[in-house]
């Protein structure tokens, strides 16, 4: 007697199809799971015989071989349970083989047959409706995240008996209407919003800037100057997500498990801030059975480390391949996997290990060799990662003592979004979007100036020190500066600007 049913498993953040093959064959009674199962696979054989007993089914007291295929993948988590379950009882007649066919099913059983929630259905979903499967069962508390994939029948099944008595005819399984439309219509609101900073308006300029133009920035200050403020309030004036980023997201969050009860999709883009004492698997993503990193967990949001010389140093140097690339690849003996990795990098720094190096107000108690080790923790090729970097001095008492609020972030947030589609406008066909991706060839076409913003730019690398990697950079940030101020034509005050945002290659600075 042989039934097949199907599930998936997922690799990176995408689904594959799985067929569970189920054959029940005369001898003495035992219960084997091939096909490059993980220990997780293989102990469902208990909470599947329990689950159908419990439920008040027969378990057959013969032979059960049960074959996951393709077997070169590796089956991994609990939510085969349910397709398992179902296909003994098909292979024992209780089901009609052929109506299970049209379904992918994923769910984990407890020992009375009520299916549990399990990761990973979201690519599961969009697996199904690519390949043309009629519906997928889920586990109730997944069928939201299921109905943000539009085109395929989402059915929640609260347990195993639901989903017998739906293949048999004789129940029903209410579907889960589609979700995904009206999840990224506006941005979410954060609690949180840049008129609560007082003071620091080149820092606010500089944090508008970035946002309009994807770009990395890199803050360095005294203690107490507000650069973690400005860092926690970025990702409210940034534009809110579109369905194919809102969708990205959310998969990098379903296959963690870490998907909100009761959410379709993440509107708001996310906001990482890992400790300083993270792993580099922590931060890039691995481990044992790989998973995504603090950097995938930021897809299409922010990446904040604060005190970034306190990271390890191979944890930083870890950074630069993703940042370049925007996708992390882990290798291992028995399979690749890849997770997206699209972030804006913010870094802050104080300047010396007592935090006072070059502030007006306080002493450093740094010695120059001190100062010299500690500012040497990042290196130039991780530094050349940020297009602007800013130094963010002490507040003033009377920044601090102003009455009324500054500029409120949705109003920052609606320039932003301006220059933002006139960057989609520009880079409409190509994979760029936004001006911190151009490479050389896309600067040299979108990024001409005319002869008095050439002439400044020359004057400043060779009157402020500017380093030859910072011409690049410079005028992206100027590109960008054109795109707020609504103009094509990148003038020489655009340029001006640009070059007061690339503080760490002047001489003059306390870095």
């Amino acid at each position: 007697m042989l039934a097949r049913t199907l599930s998936s498993a997922v690799i990176g953040i995408d689904a594959h199809v799985i067929e569970v093959e189920v054959d029940i064959a005369s001898g003495l009674p035992a219960f084997t799971i091939v096909g490059l199962p993980e220990a997780a696979v293989k102990e469902s054989k208990e909470r599947v015989k329990s689950a159908i007993v419990n439920a008040g089914y027969r378990f057959p007291a013969d032979r059960i071989t049960v074959n996951l295929a393709p077997a070169h993948i590796k089956k991994d988590g609990t939510g085969f349970d349910l397709p398992i379950a179902m296909g003994i009882l098909a292979a024992t007649d209780l089901l009609p083989r052929n109506a299970l066919s049209r379904y992918l099913m994923m769910g984990e059983l407890s020992l009375d047959g009520r299916i549990k929630p399990v990761n990973g259905i979201l690519p599961m979903a969009v697996a199904a409706r690519d390949m043309g499967y009629r519906g997928i069962v889920v586990p109730p508390e997944n069928g939201t995240e299921a109905a943000a994939v539009e085109g395929i029948r989402v059915l929640p099944a609260p347990a195993l008996p639901d989903v017998v008595a739906y293949f048999r005819g004789t129940g029903m399984l209410m579907p889960q209407p589609y979700l995904g439309g009206a999840a990224v219509s506006t941005p979410a609101d954060q609690g949180i919003c840049f008129s609560e900073v007082r003071g620091q308006e080149y820092a606010k300029r500089a944090m508008e800037v970035a946002a309009a133009g994807g770009h990395n920035l890199f803050m360095t200050g005294p203690p107490g100057s507000g650069k973690s403020m400005l860092a926690r309030r970025l990702s409210t004036i940034l534009p809110p997500m579109d369905f194919h980023e809102a969708m990205e997201t959310t998969k990098v969050y379903s296959v963690c498990g870490m998907l909100p009860p009761g959410v379709s999709l993440l509107t708001a883009r996310p906001f990482r801030a890992p400790h300083h004492t993270i792993s580099d698997a922590g931060l890039i993503g691995g481990g044992h059975n790989p998973r995504p990193g603090e950097v995938s967990l930021a897809h299409n949001g922010v990446l904040f480390l604060d005190e970034l010389p306190e990271f390890k140093r191979p944890v930083l140097e870890a950074m630069r391949q993703p940042l370049e690339d925007r996708e992390v690849t882990i290798s291992r003996a028995m399979t690749t996997i890849t997770y997206p990795a699209s972030v804006m990098l913010i870094g802050a720094s104080n300047p010396c290990i007592c935090g006072y190096y070059g502030d007006p107000r306080n002493t450093c108690r740094c010695t120059a060799a001190q100062i010299r080790r500690y500012q040497s923790r990042l290196s130039g090729p991780l530094m050349d990662r940020f297009d602007i970097q800013i130094a963010v001095p002490a507040v003033d008492t009377k920044d601090l003592m102003q009455i009324g609020d500054g500029e409120l972030s949705s109003a920052i947030r609606d320039r932003v979004v301006d220059a933002r589609e006139r960057q989609a406008h520009r880079f409409a066909g190509t994979d760029v979007r936004c001006n911190a991706r151009m490479d050389a060839r896309h600067i040299t076409h979108f990024c001409p100036l005319d002869d008095a913003g050439s002439s400044l730019l020359t004057s400043a690398i060779e009157r402020l020190g500017l380093s030859a990697r910072a011409y690049n950079r410079i005028l992206k940030i100027a590109r960008t500066l054109a795109d707020l101020a609504g103009t094509e034509s990148i003038t020489a005050a655009h340029v001006a600007e640009a070059v007061q945002y690339r503080d760490r290659d002047r001489s003059d600075t306390p870095f």
